[in-house]
């Protein structure tokens, strides 16, 4: 899917800074599941320069709200200028500069339609407990980089980075209140959704 001068020289920017965005094909995956979620109320961890976080903007309802969430401040103010070339609204997205695991405790049980995670992979599993917390039933959480360059299906990479994915995968999968699956856009998307459960 062709990308739009905004989202170009979002990228532009990233590279300038050395952030690794998520591709045209996660981003338009991103959006869709945004849209599909008629989401109002989105998390972020990783904010970039803003490419991923665009992508989720344009699915959400015109009135959703993305909580972006990243340890580098000036990402965020070029994210911020990303939403603002785009004409998205400053009151639609909300930066929060600290660390994923610092920030997320701190946001609402149950009040958002989707996480998007693109942050410290060894975080993964942990951002993965958080999302599940944040998330209403029927909600979705995604991970970027679930493929990890192909480095997750070599049993022989034992980093500490594909060992946290190559788990978060199998976590997801055993997990019953979660529906998944993997997404073979750009380095892999997996996708989760919370099971809505009837109160007993």
């Amino acid at each position: 899917m062709a990308e739009d001068d905004i989202l170009a020289a979002a990228r532009a920017r990233a590279e300038e800074v050395g952030v690794a965005p998520i591709g045209s094909g996660g981003g338009a995956a991103l959006r869709f599941l945004a849209s599909v979620l008629d989401a109002r109320a989105v998390v972020e961890i990783g904010t970039g320069t803003g490419v991923s976080g665009l992508w989720l903007l344009r699915g959400m309802r015109s009135d959703g709200v993305l909580t972006t969430v990243d340890i580098e401040a000036e990402h965020q103010r070029l994210a911020k200028e990303t939403f603002n070339d785009a004409g998205i609204p400053a009151n639609r997205a909300r930066t929060i500069a600290g660390a994923g695991l610092d920030v997320l405790p701190r946001l609402t049980d149950g009040h958002y339609d989707m996480v998007f995670c693109d942050g410290d992979k060894r975080e993964y599993g942990a951002y993965l407990a958080e999302a599940v917390r944040l998330l209403r039933p029927g909600g979705v959480v995604a991970f970027d980089n679930a493929l990890w360059h192909d480095r997750v299906a070599d049993p022989a990479q034992r980093d500490e980075e594909t060992v946290a994915i190559r788990d978060l995968g199998r976590t997801i999968a055993d997990n019953e209140s979660l529906v998944s699956v993997l997404l073979p856009v750009g380095d892999g998307l997996l996708v989760a959704k919370k099971v809505w459960t009837p109160e007993t």
